[in-house]
């Protein structure tokens, strides 16, 4: 078996054009994947740097490997299973700022640089005001960023056409609008003037993108079969979902730049990605979130078991596209097709999603994903949606911790107070006071829910009828 790196291996040569922040899993299986795609496809003629966003990283392993690696992508595409191997070889090169911070600061100064892509974590969009200007290099990454920018406007002598458009793909809701703001009191904190601010606000975009693809990352039971597949000692092979989705806020002129469309991706650019935000909640974290508690209350351990259910699946179906799809205002063909394309995904042969990973925290989650879809329904229907009250009832049932009839335990995990609170209520043995109790928490809901009009009644009707009948036959029931 042959190891992995140039001398082995084709490795073509593009211009280094993006920067990129992070040299974890995802970014390899997302971002540089699509370089990839781009390169071969809709002749972008671009490589990646990548800059390792902390002092401890897996830069010498990339560099090993000269940033070589394959994903594998595995899943359902249209009803057929996929499981393919594609080597990325997009990444020219890896540094580490912390040991390597003049070759750092000299990417500011490569004419061809138009591009900085980010995953620093959540934690990694903030401001620290102990960073300084005059750091090797500053500790967070809004700093690192302000760093590069600077040096860029000094050595082009503030150029307007050598700003740089940045896509930070960190987990949180509008990133490029924090990380704008932190670069900004940056230029107020190092007082690097009016001159170089109007610069960035002028010359340089920073865009708020949503990122949707699973990434599991390293294949480790897979691992030694794919090596012999390959016949190449990778040992940074990562594997990701087929599904992918990059909502990115900037206007047409970007996009012209970014050729996503013309290699088949789905990369949307859009006014605002707040629909796409709450469709992504709505329709794929929202189901999750109901379904677990309702398929485990049933018997069924696995999403993927629970989507395929002859009683379950249509339970799914019914929360999904008749209840969630229609709270939200996107055109409905596209909602249709994302839901369609959520179940494909619920339904993938590869991955074994214990239901029971999905209900850490279900109250928060609840409060997130389908309380703004269950108020919107009775807004528009008139009436409660009854897979998503259920849904709820199956959170407060699962609480209680009592043992199914294979003998499996619930195992709640939620904050300490929330767990206590279930326990006092469930002590009560009234199905009503647990019921108001629940509903009247305010420290989950930030609010009473029993003021929401038949929904404490619901409640209770549906949390006698799963102790009475089960589950499945209370599901029975509402499909």
């Amino acid at each position: 078996m042959k190891e992995l790196n140039k001398a082995t291996a084709p490795k073509a040569s593009y211009p280094e054009r993006v920067i990129q922040f992070g040299e974890g899993n995802f970014l390899r299986a997302f971002a540089d994947w699509m370089i990839g795609e781009m390169n071969e496809k809709a002749g972008f003629n671009s490589s990646v740097v990548v800059v390792q966003p902390i002092e401890q990283g897996m830069i010498e392993m990339l560099n090993k490997q000269d940033c070589l690696y394959h994903v594998n992508l595995q899943g359902l595409e249209k009803g057929e299973k996929v499981n393919s191997l594609t080597r990325v070889d997009v990444i020219s090169r890896a540094l580490n700022p912390y040991t390597e911070f003049e070759a750092f600061m000299q990417l500011a100064e490569q004419p061809e640089m138009r591009f900085v892509i980010s995953n620093t974590t959540e934690a990694g969009i903030v401001f620290d005001p102990s960073c300084r200007l005059t750091d090797t290099p500053a500790s967070s990454y809004p700093g690192k960023l302000t760093q590069l920018l600077y040096h860029r406007f000094k050595t082009f002598r503030g150029d307007k056409s050598k700003g740089l458009i940045v896509f930070p793909c960190e987990l949180i809701f509008l990133n490029g609008h924090k990380l704008k703001e932190a670069i900004e009191q940056y230029i107020d904190l190092w007082e690097l003037g009016a001159e170089f601010k109007t610069w960035f606000t002028e010359s340089c975009g920073v865009y708020a993108t949503l990122v949707d693809r699973i990434v599991p990352g390293f294949p480790r039971k897979e691992i030694d079969a794919i090596k012999e597949k390959l016949a190449y000692n990778d040992n940074l092979v990562v594997q990701a979902e087929v599904f992918h989705l990059w909502v990115i806020e900037a206007p047409e002129s970007v996009a012209k730049e970014f050729p996503a469309d013309k290699a088949g991706l789905n990369v949307l650019f859009v006014p605002s990605e707040e629909p796409y935000h709450e469709r992504k909640v709505t329709l794929l974290n929202g189901p999750h979130t109901v379904l677990s508690p309702v398929a485990w209350l049933s018997g069924i351990n696995i999403v993927r078991d629970a989507c395929q259910h002859e009683v379950i699946g249509k339970y799914i179906r019914k929360v999904m596209f008749e209840e969630l799809l229609e709270t939200l205002d996107l055109p409905k063909d596209e909602l249709i097709q994302y839901s369609n394309d959520v179940l494909e995904r619920f339904n993938n042969p590869f991955v074994e999603h214990s239901v029971t990973s999905i209900m850490l925290n279900s109250f928060p989650k609840y409060q997130t994903r389908d309380l703004p879809g269950l108020k919107t329904y009775l807004q528009r229907k008139g009436r409660l949606p009854q897979g998503l009250v259920l849904g709820l009832a199956g959170i407060i049932t699962y609480y209680k911790g009592d043992a199914r009839a294979d003998g499996m335990k619930a195992e709640a995990n939620d904050a300490r107070e929330i767990i206590e609170l279930l326990q006092t209520l469930w002590a009560t043995g009234s199905t009503r006071q647990v019921a108001e109790g629940v509903l009247g928490a305010e420290e989950i809901w930030g609010e009473d829910l029993n003021a929401i009009p038949g929904l404490t009644d619901q409640v209770v009707t549906y949390l006698d009828a799963i102790r009475e009948k089960g589950m499945l036959d209370v599901v029975k029931e509402i499909i």
